[in-house]
C-alpha cells in the first residue's frame, strides 16, 4: 500500500475542491435555466387565462345571436315551437 503524505492529501483535496467548483457552476446554470422555465410558465399561464377569456366571450356573443336569430324566427313566424 502506497504511503500517505501530506502532500498526496493535499492534491486529492485540490481535485475535490476543483470539481465542487464544477458542481457549484452546474448548479448555478441549472438555476437560471430553472428560472427561464418559471418565465415561460407564467406567459403560458397569462396565455391561457386570455383564451379562456375569449371563448367565454365567444359563448356570449353566440348566446346574444342565438337569443336574436330565435326572436326573429318568432317574429316572422316560422318555426313551430316557441324558443325560450
Amino acid at each position: 500500500m502506497a504511503e500517505v503524505t501530506n502532500e498526496l492529501i493535499y492534491e486529492v483535496l485540490k481535485a475535490v475542491q476543483a470539481r465542487l467548483g464544477n458542481l457549484e457552476e452546474a448548479i448555478r446554470d441549472q438555476h437560471g435555466q430553472l428560472s427561464g422555465v418559471r418565465g415561460d410558465l407564467r406567459s403560458i399561464h397569462t396565455a391561457i387565462g386570455a383564451v379562456k377569456t375569449d371563448i367565454g366571450n365567444i359563448y356570449d356573443t353566440h348566446g346574444a345571436m342565438d337569443s336574436r336569430l330565435a326572436r326573429i324566427e318568432r317574429r316572422l313566424e316560422i318555426i313551430d315551437t316557441p324558443v325560450n
